[in-house]
């Protein structure tokens, strides 16, 4: 693959990835819930799952869920319904993030924010769709496997996505930590992450099939 259509390929990923979509909104919101070591975590994860996807695509399995629109609609809305799971704990947990910003009470741990990430990446509907009606078209059969190029190009958009999210995550995570010296106004912070999440989550499970 030329070096020039690999700079077309990042350029239209970087378009698409640094409007804030499903994954953004829900690094803000676990920024906001649970800080920049968390928010940054679930990026990692959130990376993991949008390359299993990728990979799924590659082998033929993303074109399966595009064209039917059962497999699709269930891919959605799995992943809306653990959005709003993890909204609701979000919440329930508000009261609680005091004593986590002050080290008195452990944050969830590595595991398990990866995890969450790692979901909601995989069941992300926005690079879903881009993977198997865009990805495609930057593919050229006359430079090698296809599906080794599909890989080689699905790793420069994780490689933009990492650092575009974690952008968001630090950002998000310093105004916590800045509005986060009062216990009140956490638990506020706290609750609108929790609220932010359900929000992402009931819009996807609205959201049309061009989404």
């Amino acid at each position: 693959m030329s070096p020039e259509h690999v700079l077309a390929f990042a350029l239209v990923a970087f378009a698409l990835i640094v409007i804030p979509g499903p994954s953004v909104l829900f690094v803000i919101g676990r920024a906001l819930a649970l800080g920049k070591r968390s928010a940054l975590e679930t990026v990692m994860g959130n990376a993991a799952g949008q390359y299993v996807q990728l990979t799924a695509v590659a082998l033929g399995v993303g074109a399966i869920v595009q064209r039917s629109v059962a497999v699709f609609t269930a891919v959605k809305l799995i992943g809306a319904a653990y959005l709003v799971f993890l909204g609701v704990r979000a919440i329930r947990n508000r009261h609680s993030l005091a004593a986590m910003l002050d080290g008195d009470r452990p944050l969830p741990s590595r595991r398990r924010i990866l995890r969450e990430g790692f979901v909601v990446g995989v069941t992300n509907p926005k690079s879903l769709a881009f993977f198997v009606a865009v990805l495609p078209q930057f593919v050229d059969p006359a430079a090698g496997p296809v599906f080794v190029q599909l890989m080689l190009l699905g790793l420069v958009w994780v490689a933009i996505a990492l650092a575009s999210d974690s952008t968001w995550a630090l950002v998000a995570g310093q105004a916590r930590t800045w509005l986060g010296r009062s216990p009140k106004r956490l638990e506020v912070i706290g609750g609108t992450g929790g609220v932010l999440i359900i929000g992402l989550g009931l819009s996807l499970a609205l959201t049309g099939r061009k989404q």
